[in-house]
């Protein structure tokens, strides 16, 4: 039975988008299934403009050239790659309804959902992990 990873992505910068999906595709690569839900400033890793323009931590933008140096991946592709690999995404609704947004407003193929419909990926999860 393969192992089941649940990420909780609740923080909206850089540093924050590379290690949610770091994890969620090295788990996705070792054949375990995982599940990311997305809340509050986590939202704009899946937003489709927002996570074009993630904010590098202050005094951290040196980053964004040793990024570049090393070939990793932009954002939206990383984020395109974890579902290519099969991790689900799911945009907190209750989050969404405050914040005015909608589901088009993000990358494709996200299941929208509460926080039950993680909790019920999430309750025989092996690993879960917060960002």
């Amino acid at each position: 039975m393969n192992k089941k990873v649940a990420i909780i992505a609740s923080n909206g910068g850089m540093f924050d988008a590379y290690k949610v999906f770091n994890i969620a595709t090295a788990a996705a690569a070792t054949d375990q299934e995982v599940a990311i839900f997305f809340t509050f400033e986590g939202l704009n890793l899946i937003h489709k403009e927002a996570n074009q323009q993630l904010p590098m931590p202050a005094g951290k933008e040196h980053f964004a050239e040793g990024f570049q140096k090393a070939n990793v991946p932009a954002i939206p592709e990383l984020a395109e790659m974890a579902q290519e690999m099969g991790v689900k995404f799911i945009g907190c609704q209750m989050t969404m309804d405050v914040m005015g947004l909608e589901k088009d407003s993000f990358v494709d193929g996200i299941e929208v959902g509460g926080a039950v419909t993680f909790l019920e990926f999430a309750k025989d999860a092996d690993v879960t992990l917060t960002f």
